[in-house]
């Protein structure tokens, strides 16, 4: 009897040790399904870590010149206030604007950031100081105020390959235009 047992606690060891390495031999040879779902995943990730670098270092650092890490040559980017421009150096233009009177302005988190085959999406805490006089046209200028602003944006990126073809940014202008001190 005690053999009997014996062989049957050794098949069912044997099985199972066998049920266990086709699992794992199973394991090793992923679908196509789930290899494109992996490096769909692995592709959104990189343009989500290429987003927080854009944000953190690139334009709190006004690191103009490593823009195109992020942005293609011909990239639309469409501003809260309903402008579209085209083109990384118009796009620079505008941003170095931001700076001008401002030149504490950074972005520091982004508290959600999700993404979807070539879509990201970020929002971010947009905070700095209207300290230098504002230019607005005809040797014109509005002198600063010294009031902060500290209001939520968010930034939806369409990327081909890495790069961003399209940027379309969200803050509410009338929120900012309070918090610097112009706008009741």
């Amino acid at each position: 009897m005690k053999n009997s047992n014996f062989k049957h606690v050794g098949v069912l060891l044997v099985l199972t040790l066998g049920l266990m390495l086709a699992l794992l031999a199973g394991c090793s040879n992923e679908s196509p399904e789930m290899q494109a779902f992996q490096a769909e995943r692995m592709a959104i990730e990189k343009n989500l870590a290429t987003f927080d670098t854009l944000d953190y270092t690139v334009f709190s650092n006004q690191e103009w010149k490593r823009l195109h890490e992020s942005h293609a040559k011909d990239i639309k980017v469409y501003w809260p206030d309903g402008h579209v421009t085209q083109g990384i150096e118009v796009h620079i233009e505008d941003l170095k604007a931001m700076f001008v009177y401002a030149p504490d302005t950074r972005i520091k988190e982004h508290p959600i950031r999700i993404g979807s085959g070539k879509y990201t999406a970020v929002t971010g805490v947009f905070e700095g100081t209207f300290t230098k006089p504002m230019p607005i046209g005809n040797g014109k200028f509005i002198q600063p105020t010294g009031k902060a602003f500290n209001m939520p944006m968010a930034t939806i990126g369409i990327w081909e390959n890495g790069i961003m073809t399209a940027e379309h940014l969200f803050w509410d202008n009338q929120t900012y235009m309070k918090q610097i001190g112009l706008a009741k």
